[in-house]
């Protein structure tokens, strides 16, 4: 039960949160943990429209912080002994939230632990929720772990 547990990070509070759960859980059940950085070069692609230049020294920017993340987030599950890898993903297109669902079914995860915002009303409604497409899209269950 749950011996594969994908984690999202983006490298938040939030996140951290949930990553604490997800170390939590895999210790006992035994199991291994793949955390998951998506970044997302569509905003840039589109602002830099004819300023291939300016998007040619952003992207490479926006993955070397990833990496970073996923270091420092590899590290602690390390240190903690649990079994992980890491992955980093690039979407020009689409949802976060369909890349997690994605990496999901491809890494054949048993449960998805991913911090949550927990936000409501207008903001929710202005900024959307990755967190609830995953919960609505996954075929697998989805742990939200609630931030501060």
């Amino acid at each position: 039960m749950y011996q594969r547990i994908l984690v999202p990070t983006d490298g938040s509070a939030t996140a951290s949160k949930g990553l604490t759960e997800a170390v939590a859980l895999a210790k006992l059940t035994g199991g291994r943990i793949c955390l998951l950085h998506v970044v997302d070069t569509m905003p840039i692609a589109v602002v830099a429209d004819g300023m291939g230049s300016y998007a040619a020294e952003i992207i490479p920017f926006l993955r070397t912080g990833g990496q970073t993340i996923l270091d420092k987030a590899l590290m602690r599950v390390e240190a903690e002994g649990v079994p992980v890898e890491a992955t980093l993903r690039e979407m020009i297109a689409g949802r976060v939230c369909d890349v997690v669902v994605e990496e999901a079914s491809t890494w054949k995860a048993d449960i998805i632990v991913l911090g949550t915002h927990g936000r409501r009303g207008v903001r929710r409604m202005l900024l959307g929720s990755d967190a609830e497409q995953v919960l609505r899209s996954a075929a697998v269950p989805v742990l939200l772990v609630r931030g501060e």
